[in-house]
């Protein structure tokens, strides 16, 4: 055990958080994709569960070596990776793979491999605005010179994944507001960008009330919000989702059915991914959600602990950015299972079945254990706290 921990650097409870919900992963996919195996491979789900398998043993090698490189080279990588994924973006949106009325993959040549362009998008934008923050600290309360320019590859990664993916656009927004926050940016500033993205939203809601079927997309967003908001005058196929998830939680109880004993993972459209947490509370009870719950919150904790310890401002953001991205995704995806908000069809951090949502999320764990690792190698204590409006 000595001889492999010794290769492994950063925070060690991170490292076990992430071991913990890669097995639940394997547990809860391989009970969850039924439905799924019968449907497109005669039953065969140990073809999932090594797919599965593959993409998490992948996935953690990504984070391994995303820990290796030193994090202050994350700082120019956020650079290309910005000027990379906006073009993709912008391809994927005119002809990439379409799925349920929305273009949001691309297909790799070659390797016939799907990947989705928000993913890298995501990543991209909360280093690069960590990066920037850290730069213009001096210059950050200034409207021209330290807010205006952040706004711009702002507005333009989240309008590009907004026709497809509302709320993949909404969340990466609010990250980038809470990294404003942390960075020093005037209250007033941020007041405004709040107000600017409540009214982009107002007006992408009346434009589908006013004119249904512009886009196919829109139309869902509209009927989701519409059925939370009013749950009795809903359409049974409209509602269906959230009645089927509450139907999990409610025979689950507080111990659960136990592991593989699910039944509605035969009713949910999709158990395995926007849905997986209804399956954890039906197999694994409340404890199990509970404990679920505890490990994001562990990870949020842990993320904050390393930016207040790391030496340089671009560090601490990065640190606290990406730990809030992944934990507040996460928040989402249990809200809506336990219909707290509309169905927004985003995946469980590292839990969820996929492929380049698992991969960029390993990849920014592995960032986070990077600023850690920099962090312990110093005993120098930072000397410009940025999270000086939460202190």
């Amino acid at each position: 055990m000595e001889a492999i921990l010794k290769y492994i650097k950063g925070d060690r409870a991170i490292w076990l958080i992430m071991l913990l919900l890669s097995v639940f992963s394997l547990l809860l996919v391989y009970s969850s994709i039924v439905t799924l195996a019968y449907r497109h491979h005669d039953g065969n789900t140990f073809y999932y569960l090594f797919r599965h398998g593959f993409i998490l043993v992948c996935g953690l090698g990504l984070m391994y070596l995303a820990h290796k490189i030193k994090y202050t080279y994350y700082s120019k990588i956020a650079q290309l990776a910005l000027y990379v994924s906006i073009p993709l973006l912008l391809i994927t949106l005119l002809m990439g793979t379409s799925l349920n009325s929305a273009n949001r993959w691309l297909t790799i040549p070659v390797i016939n491999q799907t990947f989705q362009t928000s993913d890298l998008a995501k990543v991209a934008l909360i280093m690069f605005v960590a990066r920037f923050l850290a730069i213009r600290q001096d210059e950050i309360h200034d409207f021209k010179r330290g807010f205006l320019p952040l706004l711009v590859p702002i507005f333009i990664v989240c309008g590009l994944i907004l026709p497809a993916d509302l709320s993949t656009a909404a969340l990466l927004f609010v990250n980038c507001l809470v990294l404003m926050f942390i960075g020093r940016v005037k209250l007033k500033h941020i007041g405004l960008l709040v107000l600017t993205g409540a009214f982009a939203l107002s007006l992408v809601y009346m434009t589908g009330k006013a004119m249904p079927g512009t886009f196919g997309r829109l139309d869902t967003w509209v009927s989701r919000v519409e059925t939370f908001v009013s749950p009795d005058g809903a359409d049974l196929n409209q509602s269906y989702q959230s009645d089927q998830s509450k139907i999990a939680i409610a025979t689950g109880g507080v111990m659960g059915k136990m592991p593989g004993k699910s039944t509605q993972r035969n009713f949910l459209p999709h158990p395995y991914s926007d849905f997986i947490y209804s399956i954890v509370l039906e197999e694994y009870g409340l404890i199990g959600g509970f404990v679920t719950l505890m490990l994001y919150l562990m990870l949020l904790f842990r993320s904050i602990k390393i930016g207040l310890n790391c030496p340089r401002t671009f560090g601490s953001l990065l640190a606290v950015g990406i730990g809030f991205s992944l934990v507040f995704q996460a928040m989402v995806n249990m809200a809506v299972a336990v219909n707290l908000v509309p169905v927004t069809g985003q995946p469980l951090p590292m839990v969820s079945m996929g492929g380049t949502s698992i991969w960029f999320t390993c990849f920014a764990v592995g960032i986070i254990l990077s600023v850690s690792a920099g962090a312990e190698s110093t005993s120098s204590r930072p000397m410009n706290r940025p999270l000086a409006h939460a202190v």
